[in-house]
């Protein structure tokens, strides 16, 4: 192979993304003891509703806009609440645990 397509080879596998600026998204994984319900408020005013997330489950992943974002978590009649700035191509696993400690990760959806 030539060494001018060897280089336009390396440079096309390595240029290439998993995500094209796809809005971000997020799901609940409930390991409490109690439903949990998480609201997305972008900062364009839009909401994304994950609702009634049951014990030992997850939710699917809702898409949002990017931008700044409240994550609003409620479980037993308690909310939580967390103000992030979020890219495009991101996931964020929004996690619960038997203790009702909440913990938010994000992840790159080209790592």
């Amino acid at each position: 192979m030539p060494a001018a397509s060897i280089l336009l080879f390396s440079f096309a596998v390595s240029g290439c993304n998993k995500c094209k600026d796809e809005e971000p998204r997020a799901r609940i994984t409930n390991n409490g003891t109690q439903k949990a319900s998480v609201q997305v408020k972008t900062s364009g005013g839009n909401t994304v509703n994950i609702n009634n997330v049951d014990p030992g489950t997850s939710s699917a992943y809702a898409n949002y806009a990017p931008g700044q974002v409240t994550f609003t978590i409620t479980v037993n009649n308690t909310n939580y609440v967390k103000t992030t700035d979020i890219s495009t191509c991101y996931q964020y696993d929004i996690s619960i645990d038997r203790s009702n400690v909440i913990t938010v990760s994000g992840i790159d959806r080209n790592d």
